[in-house]
């Protein structure tokens, strides 16, 4: 059984705080892997409010582009990391605050990610938003975007025992079921 987690959801339903409360529970080493970007006043609130509010004893590690190298630094056994969030993890490559996307990067970064995680010891939570649920967006950035991030999502789904969606702070959680040729 795949122990990895995918925690998805919409903007404030519960997300990060689903995957401290699981972290609470685990008897070894919890260690926090954020992606956010400071890019402004508001998104600096925002990371100031997680690390505040973050339980005593989260190692952190900050990985806004290298996650598979952030993932594979600190995996072992008794190791329960929280990945907290491939949506700005994405945003990063994809729409980063200066400069250009690098496809060819986040394309290589995505690979490297999919197929270290059946091989990490430690136990991953990811977090990740669900953004495809509303209207398409107009802008063709957007649209590339919501895509990149409904493939990414199922993928890592694909490489977790268990999903959970998040409604209104309750999370609904089921294993992943294997892919079916149908």
């Amino acid at each position: 059984m795949r122990a990895h987690q995918l925690i998805v959801g919409g903007q404030r339903s519960g997300k990060s705080r689903q995957a401290e409360r699981l972290a609470l529970r685990w008897p070894g080493r919890v260690v926090v892997v954020a992606t956010a970007l400071a890019g402004d006043d508001e998104m600096r609130a925002r990371i100031a409010h997680h690390r505040a509010t973050r339980p005593a004893g989260f190692d952190t590690v900050e990985a806004p582009l290298q996650l598979c190298s952030a993932l594979q630094s600190v995996d072992a056994a008794d190791t329960l990391v929280i990945v907290d969030c491939l949506t700005l993890w994405l945003v990063n490559w994809l729409m980063p605050a200066h400069g250009a996307a690098d496809r060819a990067g986040w394309q290589a970064e995505r690979e490297a990610l999919l197929a270290a995680l059946p091989q990490l010891q430690a136990t991953v939570v990811f977090v990740s938003n669900e953004v495809g649920w509303g209207v398409s967006p107009l802008g063709r950035e957007v649209r590339d975007y919501v895509d990149e991030l409904g493939r990414l999502n199922q993928e890592v789904a694909r490489r977790c025992g268990q999903l959970t969606l998040m409604v209104a702070g309750q999370p609904w959680t089921r294993p992943v079921e294997e892919p079916r040729d149908d």
